[in-house]
């Protein structure tokens, strides 16, 4: 849950970044969430999901 809400936050800040310089307008960014909440309802959600919580397995198990 908190790896969830830590990626949602983080790509939240780019996106007041990328639509503060201009890179992304706010009908990309609807865009983009809407294709977020059809991704979420499909059949490809537990996937994605896994995905991205292997991805962070690896990455916090990752020493400098």
């Amino acid at each position: 849950m908190a790896i969830s809400i830590s990626v949602v936050l983080l790509l939240l800040i780019l996106a007041v970044i990328f639509m503060r310089n201009g890179s992304l307008k706010v009908s990309h960014g609807l865009v983009c969430v809407m294709l977020g909440f059809y991704l979420a309802c499909s059949s490809m959600a537990p996937t994605i999901h896994n995905g991205l919580d292997a991805t962070a397995a690896l990455v916090s198990s990752l020493r400098p």
